[in-house]
Order: structure tokens, then sequence, then C-alpha cells
């Protein structure tokens, strides 16, 4: 065996050794060949194992907590006491965290939302003989225009995002994929939808969208409306109107207070302080004007100490004409009033009692249902720093008469079960990586082995030549480290190019009912990729120190007779 030392090579001496074993025959065959392409195959497949495994891991675990996120949010202030954000109680939008967090650095987004089931009801099929109407229970989300779309426009495939600008209440509403085909809806459409109160209410909304996340399980459930109608469809706050009664009481007309919110327990403030009457009797003679001003009440009708709801107040002015002919249709006979109607609404009306015309228009209490909210969602920036991101919210909302009325939650408490699964992943994640590095250590550990042994006359020379122990260990540990470093590059160019191939072509589907996403997803991290090799590069050395420790027990004597 010879080696030639090129012109102007500048090499340290275990390095060019090293090298030059790996290029040179003996008696006319590659003695490290075979034990070369087994080292570098198993390295290359710890590394196409390892770069698939954290690329899925990870891709999935954020796919599903970006999906998890983007119908919540990172942190949810709902009252205090409350299990879920879906059936909380309300609370007042008008909190001094509101406007301060809002324009706080730390905080992304904070937004007013409210939750409340609902039925839809399925549009007729174009095969009227196969049609059978279908029912499906929903959750109904409100917002206003504050909201954050950025999650469902990156993921819109039809229509556009409702526009909740306007100063009147929205009737569009944004819908799933899942939901528009189990339905037979259509972008465009009216939707029939009904709300559970002490009597079903009906509404009809439009469908101006159409998303669909790949997360089933509220992929089927959720869709999206205006804030305000979920405000009134709760009940929360008070809302009041002044009626007259159909019949007469001892001749005269009822005027009455109609109250829905609150609690149900009302007080009614009708220009003399708070009592417990609803209405009173009224025979009209002149123009007059009436109004009320309506709360609610546990104990004490003055409230006091007590936490009411805002309150309403309604008016209806009465104005008193002679009538200059009976009017048919409009009298007073026996008891019952007869209206005629001024408006499609129902709202002014006029009746004739004796010679006079009595006309009444009404002006309904605005409620002060919009003065509450079911919670307020916040977005923070960083998820790494999710735990001390809700510490501060915590910090800024739990403070004074705040500390017992409202609490904050992480997504992380409020979707335990989700986020405790993906916790399990990065265990597997640690299995699947030492498993792997466990076996390209083995093999090399064994190329090694075997190459120090074929090597033996080889290694008695140099010692005979004066080389010691550890110089020779270098040369073997050199290569070792090409070895590696082959494997290794061939492991990342494979396992890189498939993870690419399917981060954009997706080829690898996955049934969305169980893994709650439509395809395997992928991410790779330039960082993560980078510590994925040095890990691998330095355990992998390391862990070839021990074999090349044979080399200290070859005796030149023995090793160069044996030759």
């Amino acid at each position: 065996m010879y080696f030639r030392i090129e012109k102007n090579t500048i090499l340290n001496f275990e390095h060019f050794i090293a090298r030059n074993l790996l290029k040179y025959e003996t008696k006319g065959k590659k003695v490290s060949q075979p034990i070369v392409r087994i080292s570098i195959i198993s390295i290359a497949l710890a590394m196409i194992v390892n770069i698939i495994t954290l690329a899925v891991v990870r891709g999935f675990q954020s796919e599903v907590r970006d999906k998890v996120i983007g119908f919540g949010a990172h942190a949810v202030i709902t009252k205090s006491g409350e299990n879920s954000i879906f059936e909380s109680e309300p609370i007042l939008i008008n909190q001094s965290f509101y406007p301060l967090l809002s324009k706080d650095k730390h905080i992304k987004k904070i937004q007013p939302v409210a939750y409340k089931p609902a039925l839809l009801q399925s549009k007729n099929s174009d095969n009227k003989q196969d049609f059978q109407q279908e029912i499906e229970g929903v959750l109904v989300k409100g917002v206003d225009k504050t909201y954050d779309w950025t999650f469902f426009k990156s993921n819109l495939i039809q229509g556009r995002v409702p526009n909740f600008n306007s100063l009147n209440t929205s009737d569009e509403i944004l819908i799933s994929s899942q939901i528009a085909r189990n339905l037979n809806y259509k972008l465009g459409q009216e939707v029939t939808t009904f709300f559970v109160k002490h009597k079903p209410i009906r509404k009809n909304f439009k469908i101006v969208g159409i998303y669909e996340t790949g997360y089933e399980e509220l992929d089927k459930q959720l869709i999206i409306s205006d804030l305000r109608h979920l405000q009134q469809l709760n009940d929360w706050g008070i809302q009041t109107s002044i009626t007259v009664a159909d019949s007469l009481q001892n001749g005269y007309l009822v005027i009455k207070a109609e109250t829905v919110g609150g609690n149900g327990n009302y007080r009614y403030n009708w220009g003399n302080g708070y009592d417990h009457f609803a209405g009173f009797t009224y025979f009209p003679n002149k123009d007059t004007t009436f109004q009320v001003i309506v709360s609610d009440y546990w104990m004490f009708i003055d409230g006091k100490g007590e936490k009411t709801t805002i309150p309403d107040t309604a008016s209806i002015e009465i104005k008193v004409r002679k009538a200059l002919k009976p009017i048919s249709g409009v009298d007073l006979v026996d008891g019952t009033v007869n209206r005629k109607y001024l408006d499609n609404d129902g709202y002014n009306f006029q009746i004739q009692v004796a010679d006079k015309l009595v006309s009444f228009y009404r002006k309904d209490g605005k409620g002060s249902y919009r003065n509450y909210v079911g919670a307020f969602e916040c977005l923070v920036y960083d998820w790494d720093r999710l735990e001390k991101d809700v510490n501060y919210i915590k910090n800024k909302v739990l403070l004074g008469k705040n500390m017992l009325d409202l609490k904050v939650s992480s997504i992380k408490d409020n979707q335990a079960d989700i986020f405790v699964w993906l916790g399990f992943l990065d265990l597997n994640v640690y299995i699947i990586l030492s498993l792997m590095l466990l076996i390209g250590i083995i093999n090399m550990g064994s190329a090694l082995l075997v190459m120090i042994l074929v090597k033996t006359s080889f290694i008695g020379m140099m010692k005979a030549m004066g080389a010691n122990d550890w110089q020779i260990r270098k040369v073997f540990l050199y290569q070792a480290s090409y070895l590696i470093l082959k494997g290794m590059f061939w492991g990342n160019l494979i396992g890189i190019s498939f993870c690419l191939i399917q981060e954009y072509l997706k080829p690898l589907t996955l049934d969305p009912k169980v893994y709650y996403l439509n395809a395997v997803p992928i991410e790779l991290n330039a960082g993560v990729i980078i510590g994925l090799n040095l890990v691998t590069l330095i355990v992998c050395l390391l862990a070839m120190l021990l074999p090349s420790y044979l080399i200290t027990k070859i005796q030149p004597s023995k090793s160069i007779k044996f030759n």
C-alpha cells in the first residue's frame, strides 16, 4: 500500500490518511466498499425518517393548533364560574380593559363574541321526488366589525366574508362547505334558521361566503353571523315597549309595558320612581306622551347593592282629535278595541272613542342588549409566549371589581383534550428519533469495527512507525465522519424532497373525521433541520469513540506478523 501526496496539499496527518484509505484499493478490491454502503444507507435512512417525522408531527401540531385558534382565540375572557364559552353568561362590553388591550403592543387583537345554538332547515332538492326535509343543529358565532377575518379568508372557497360595518343589523352569514353540502345550500341563498327560546324564533339569513378548513369537528357546526342578532336572541339586557291592550277595563284603555330580557323580575318607572306596576288605565282626552324605564331587580325594588341589568326606555305618544264623522271599523265596541293601523309594522294606529279620534305612535326601546357580550377573544403574536401573554392579560383584566366577576382562560384550557393529545405526539417524536439514531449508531459502530479489523496490519505498521493510539483512532474517526456526512447529505436530500412534494402536491391524504385534516401536513423549519443534523453528527461521532478504543488493544508485532 502506498499514498501519493499531491503538490500544494495542506492536510493534517490523520485526515490525509483517512481520506486515502477510502480511495485506494487493496489487492484489486475496494476493501471498504460494502462497509461504506451499509453505513451511508443506515445514516441516510435515519435522517430521512427523522426529517419526515419532525416535519409531519410539527406540521400536524401547527395545522390543528392554528385551526382550533382560528375558530376561537389564544385567550378568552368570560364570566367567572363558567365552564364553556359556548354557554357563558353575558358580561358588559363596557369594560375598562377593552379599549386598553385593543391598543396594547402585547395583544394582537381583542374582539367581542357571542354564541347560540340553532337549527338550520335544508333547501329543496332539484330532484323533488327524492327530496326529504333535513334539520341540522349548528352553533352560531356572533362577531362584530372589529373581528379578525384572517383565518376564514385563508380558508374561503366561495364568496366573501360578511360585512358588519353597517349601523343596521346585517343578515349576512358565513357557513362551511360541509353544512352547505348536507343541507343543499348554495352561495347567495337565504337560510331559514330557528332559535330556541320560550318559543322558537325564526330568522332568515343570506349566505355570502362558504369556507372549508378540513377540521370537520367544527366545520360541521359553526356559522358566523352578526353579533347583534345573538345579543338580542340571548335576551341579554332589557328590551321594552309600550302597548295598548285589546280590551277595555271599566271603560278605560289599558296602557302597559311589555319587557323581555334580564332576570324576568321587572320594575317600572313611569316618572315617579320604580314600582311593580307594568301598566295603568287611561281615558284619552288630550295629547300626551307616556314614557317608561324598565329594569330588573333581585330582592329590593330600589336595586341598591344588587347587580341589575342596564335598563331600557320606551315611549308612546297619544294625539287626540275630534272626529269629523264616524270612521268605518274604528270604534270602541263593548270592551273591545278595534284599531286602524297607520303603518305596515303596527307601531302606529288609531282608534275612535265616542266623538274623539285617538292616534297612538309607539317608540320601542332600543334595548340594552347591545351592552352585553358572551366573551372577549384575545389574539397574541407568538404561540411560544402563550403562557406569559395569558398571564399578562390576567393582570390587566382581573383588577379591582373585575377580580371576582371575570376569568381569563387560554386555548389550552378551553380545548384541553386536543392539546393534551397533540402533546403526546412529542413523546412519539422523541421515541422515533432515539430509535433511528440508535440504529444509525449501531450500524456505524459495526462498520467501524469491521474497518478496524480489516486494517489490523495497517494499524500495526502505523504504531511501528511511531503513531500513537489517539492519532490512529482519529484516522478512523475521520473515516466515520466522512461516512456519516455522506449519509446525512443523501438523507437530507431525499427527506426534504419528500416533504416538499407533500407540502405542495399533497399526494398523501387523510380522513378529516379522524385526523381533523384532509392531507398529511408538513412544516419544514430550517433551524430544526440544522439542529437535527448537528445532533446526529455529534451523537454518532461520540458513539464512535467506544469502538475505536479497540485500536489500543492491537499490538504491532502480532498484527504485522499476522499480515
